[in-house]
């Protein structure tokens, strides 16, 4: 089983390697520009803790998936997801209580939307074979 596994393994790898990294570094970027905008009001500050931990622990734990054994990949895959739809979470809730630039929301719900359809299949597909 895990000899079929390896090949699956490295083509997820190879497709969106280079393209996610990127793209999960620039997210964590823009999320933490986006949390310093916001008004310097101190209910403010739970959102701003919990939405730049779980939102840089998308692209950190990819990070680790990359160089990690069988096993860990599909862990880390794991938390990167779950991080993506805590996210989400987090950014609906901003969203509804319109906090901060209407513009950039807008862009981090469909980002975070859009990495939560890439995570859900690599993280099913790796742990199906």
């Amino acid at each position: 089983m895990k000899g079929k596994i390896i090949p699956i393994i490295k083509e997820i790898k190879q497709k969106y390697e280079k393209n996610l990294r990127e793209r999960l570094l620039n997210f964590s970027v823009y999320i933490m520009k986006f949390i310093n905008s916001f008004l310097s009001k101190r209910e403010f500050d739970m959102f701003r803790y919990q939405l730049s931990k779980s939102a840089t622990s998308i692209g950190a734990n990819y990070e680790e998936s990359q160089t990690a054994t069988y096993k860990e990949f599909i862990n880390r895959i794991r938390i990167s997801l779950r991080e993506a739809n805590e996210t989400a979470y987090w950014l609906k809730i901003i969203d509804k209580l319109n906090i901060g630039n209407n513009t950039c929301r807008e862009f981090l719900l469909s980002e975070i939307g859009e990495i939560c359809k890439i995570f859900g299949p690599i993280y099913s597909r790796s742990i199906k074979k």
